[in-house]
């Protein structure tokens, strides 16, 4: 069954997946990746898009032929899955590789207002 914050949250995570898209065919990979990266931080409290958005970090980073990246994203779906549903994930972590997947990060404040009006807070 999928959360209400997971419901709510969707067209956000899905619009910064659908930039992410645009700009790796573009070629623009490192904008690409950050769009990932919001979309991580947006949908990390559901367990549905934080797998989901780890998954699609991974096949980014199998494109790109990243190897360090590829292996942190293994790591990072196993832990999304299995970590998410009792609450420990990092708020603002951006979900790559290049970061701990511990450290808590600033989350921006559009980003901030986004998960609120998702959790019902605003």
């Amino acid at each position: 069954m999928i959360s209400k914050f997971s419901k709510n949250i969707a067209s956000e995570v899905q619009s910064e997946i659908a930039l992410a898209n645009e700009l790796e065919t573009e070629g623009k990979l490192s904008e690409s990746f950050h769009h990932l990266e919001n979309a991580h931080v947006l949908g990390q409290e559901s367990t549905w898009w934080h797998v989901k958005v780890h998954v699609l970090m991974l096949l980014w980073a199998i494109r790109q032929r990243d190897t360090k990246e590829c292996m942190g994203q293994i790591v990072r779906i196993f832990g999304a899955a299995t970590k998410t549903a009792i609450g420990l994930v990092p708020a603002g972590n951006t979900g790559g590789s290049n970061i701990s997947p511990f450290k808590k990060l600033p989350i921006s404040p559009k980003h901030q207002a986004a998960i609120f009006k998702a959790k019902g807070s605003v």
